[in-house]
């Protein structure tokens, strides 16, 4: 990472990282734009292969992960996470917060982001091994959390708007629902699936829990999903109002499509 004002390259790398591949943009930080965005799968490999060497191998193939940067900030998408208000928080404690919602071993290594604006930090278990190959390939760098940036987005977009609206953005394997209304956390929970009856089961019950009508509330959609999934249609056949997030101011720094922006929303604001 390189901090010397006198040799400042305007060039920010932003890699979220999960036990299932990689996605990695470039920032040109003079013009606030988003220049490149690459996404490696890991598809099926031998139980016996490291993560690190999975991560080797995509340093090796993609040149601009080894380009010098003014800055570097690792993001760790996996749903070992939660919220906790500012006042109730207690940094002694970390493991306590997420006991009710992950197993948790006493070797687990946890951190948090301070959320200021919104008085809250978000706990979550990094991946360790990861980080310790990034201090090798890069010596510094910044991390936190894809539920930290996707929340404080999401919060800060919902300003003057009373209406209580629920957003879920999809992943591979699980995906997160967020209920906002006007700058407040309602709910915030992560939910594995594997059908798309698993995806609106969970929506619904998430929405009864919340006296929210399927007949009125508004659902937004992020991520990995798109129209033609089964997940989407099974959406729209229990809910009547369901549209994609709108990523209009997104859009103007980069020259991706909306469902690009949708789905490298994370990224795309780190």
């Amino acid at each position: 990472m390189n901090t010397n004002i006198t040799d400042k390259k305007y060039k920010k790398l932003s890699i979220q990282v999960s036990l299932t591949g990689l996605s990695f943009c470039c920032f040109d930080t003079l013009h606030n734009t988003i220049v490149s965005i690459n996404e490696i799968h890991f598809d099926t490999f031998h139980k016996s292969t490291k993560i690190e060497e999975l991560f080797s191998d995509a340093f090796k193939n993609y040149p601009e992960l080894n380009d010098q940067y003014d800055e570097i900030q690792v993001i760790h998408n996996n749903n070992l996470s939660t919220f906790v208000p500012t006042a109730l928080f207690d940094e002694n404690f970390l493991g306590s917060y997420l006991q009710y919602n992950t197993k948790v071993f006493e070797t687990d290594f946890f951190a948090f982001d301070e959320i200021t604006n919104y008085q809250m930090n978000a706990v979550y278990i990094p991946y360790v091994n990861i980080n310790n190959f990034f201090i090798d390939q890069f010596g510094s760098f910044d991390y936190k959390h894809a539920h930290t940036i996707l929340v404080s987005k999401l919060l800060d977009a919902s300003k003057n708007n009373d209406t209580k609206k629920m957003i879920v953005h999809f992943n591979p394997g699980h995906f997160e629902i967020i209920v906002i209304q006007n700058q407040k956390l309602l709910l915030f929970n992560s939910f594995e699936y594997k059908t798309p009856e698993d995806f609106i089961y969970y929506l619904l019950f998430t929405a009864e829990q919340l006296n929210m009508n399927p007949e009125s509330f508004h659902l937004e959609l992020l991520g990995a999903i798109s129209e033609e999934d089964d997940f989407y249609k099974i959406a729209f056949k229990y809910i009547r109002n369901v549209s994609f997030l709108d990523v209009t101011d997104l859009q103007k720094n980069n020259t991706f499509s909306a469902a690009q922006n949708l789905q490298h929303f994370i990224l795309f604001n780190s």
